[in-house]
């Protein structure tokens, strides 16, 4: 069996749900996982006049291939209803395996988290994600097979209530979803272990590497391991595509480097970012090559590996800039070649790879 680990470099927003499309394109008969995160990753495809945002489903839904959603990962039904019928409507049928030991998250969790990072001070998506966690560590359990038992289903929600100390919560709305994802018969199934008749497994992440919970800069970080440690505990020695824009984006609150450097970085017309949304400001600056080196290396597969490639998304947008720091220094390239094929050997990455908005799929060097 083929596996292959798509990974962001920087703090998100890299580009790494179009890559996983192009691979599930090129590789038919993929299931795609979602091996870490959550609902609160966004991943934006478009494909076939389809302009989808994927928090719920694997970003190869487009392609048709299906995902299964491990046991790393937390499940919102009012989240997986509403996507779905989005979905729906734009003529696309999914096809979701869910384990049955994902963390659930509840309307409790999202109002707790958003009351608790009120201003965004940690940069949380304000969707309950870290909530959820902590609650599980916290022994105030819901798994996504507890939703198939009413009786269950119930006498935890009342002790997640009592756990928060909210009152007055409506819950009809998530309880209609729960009701609708658990009787699916044709989208969404419940699963112990991922299925097993795939030849190629794509495995999605979500946030990128520095945001890592081990390696990121805390309290600026997601609660999840972003790199490669939930695929290799799996047994696998996955191929990896590392991606990062050909500039350093940042949503919401936390450290980011180069914001004082002048540059030529276009807007992207395609941009999902939302500049006013729980997640505050969007930021974008100049690469910074010692951020990304330092991610690559703090995660040991991926640095010790050889068959991993980068992936330079956004090329376009730097066209009048083909620029990074490295080491308190700016570096000026003459063009995007010479930019990428520069990245990649200070990252010790001798594959290159590059694209452009939205995304032209994924070109060689000299092309």
């Amino acid at each position: 069996m083929r596996s292959i680990a798509v990974i962001g470099c920087g703090f998100g927003d890299e580009g790494k749900g179009r890559v996983v499309d192009y691979l599930c394109h090129e590789n038919p008969g993929a299931l795609v996982v979602r091996f870490s995160g959550g609902h609160q990753a966004g991943h934006h495809v478009i494909r076939g006049g389809v302009d989808h945002v994927f928090s719920n489903f694997g970003s190869g839904s487009l392609a048709g291939a299906p995902t299964y959603w491990s046991k790393y990962c937390t499940v919102d039904p009012v989240g997986i209803a509403n996507e779905l019928a989005v979905l729906r409507e734009a003529g696309v049928e999914p096809m979701l395996y869910i384990d049955e030991r994902c963390p659930v998250t509840t309307p409790f969790d999202k109002l707790h988290n958003r009351a608790l990072d009120a201003g965004n001070k940690h940069g949380s998506c304000g969707v309950g994600f870290g909530a959820t966690l902590q609650r599980e560590s916290d022994r105030y359990s819901l798994l996504f097979a507890d939703l198939f038992n009413s009786t269950v289903l119930g006498i935890k929600l009342g002790l997640i209530q009592k756990y928060y100390g909210f009152s007055n919560v409506p819950l009809e709305g998530f309880m209609e979803c729960c009701k609708d994802i658990t009787i699916s018969e044709d989208g969404i199934t419940s699963v112990r272990q991922r299925p097993r008749e795939y030849k190629t497994l794509i495995f999605e992440g979500s946030q990128g590497l520095l945001l890592d919970q081990d390696y990121g800069f805390f309290p600026h970080v997601t609660r999840a391991n972003t790199g490669t440690k939930n695929v290799l505990e799996r047994g696998l020695r996955p191929s990896v595509y590392l991606v990062t824009r050909a500039y350093q984006t940042r949503h919401g609150n936390g450290p980011m480097t180069n914001l004082g450097i002048p540059h030529c970085i276009k807007e992207n017309p395609y941009e999902k970012n939302d500049y006013k949304g729980f997640q505050g400001e969007f930021r974008k600056s100049l690469l910074d090559i010692d951020l990304l080196k330092y991610a690559v290396d703090r995660d040991d597969y991926i640095r010790k590996t050889v068959n991993k490639k980068l992936v330079i998304t956004c090329l376009d947008l730097v066209e009048d800039s083909h620029s990074f720091t490295a080491r308190g220094s700016t570096v000026v390239l003459p063009d995007a070649d010479t930019f990428a094929e520069e990245v990649g050997r200070r990252l010790g990455i001798k594959e290159v790879l590059k694209s452009k908005a939205p995304f032209g799929g994924l070109i060689p060097l000299g092309q």
